[in-house]
């Protein structure tokens, strides 16, 4: 199933990567912040098990400076996807690393001014005060994940014609708060 039961672990996993990555960026003379972001950072959301994790930093120049480390512990910048300030990054299978190369993960590398940061962090936000909204997206998911016929690729191209509207309201609501 593409769709799977909350899994508490999730939490787990996403600390074993975030010490991973804080092991692999320490030195910088800069603050940044790790955020667990997505369906699995919410609790008692039904999900796909993949964690997904923003860097996020304070000024521009120090994007380099972590994409360099980040291409150090196994990772490639695969660009923005088509989402300005979202940088994505991948395992590119050249190093080894237990929990980097064996918990799926998806990374991406913000600015603090990064609309998309915003959305990740306050839908993450609303999904986690709204129960209400949490059940309706998890059907939601369900739906989409049974007309994509358990295809990951079609469902992720579904999810994004038809859950993004869902998103925007929800997230609308948790400004109002």
């Amino acid at each position: 199933m593409l769709i799977v039961n909350y899994n508490p672990e999730w939490i787990i996993w996403f600390e074993k990567i975030k010490l991973a990555l804080n092991l692999g960026l320490i030195g910088l003379d800069f603050k940044y912040r790790i955020e667990h972001v997505g369906s699995t950072s919410v609790p008692n959301l039904d999900s796909k098990p993949i964690i997904d994790i923003d860097i996020v930093y304070q000024k521009e120049i120090q994007f380099n400076e972590i994409k360099l480390r980040l291409m150090e512990i196994g990772y490639y910048h695969n660009g923005n996807q088509g989402i300005e300030k979202r940088e994505v990054f991948k395992r590119n299978g050249t190093t080894n690393n237990k929990t980097l190369d064996q918990i799926k993960h998806h990374l991406y590398v913000c600015p603090i001014d990064s609309q998309a940061l915003n959305r990740h962090i306050l839908s993450r936000e609303a999904l986690r005060n709204n129960k209400n909204a949490r059940i309706e997206y998890q059907k939601i998911k369900y739906k989409l994940a049974v007309k994509a016929n358990q295809n990951q690729k079609l469902y992720a191209e579904l999810k994004e014609l038809y859950v993004n509207d869902f998103i925007d309201r929800i997230i609308e609501v948790e400004k109002t708060k």
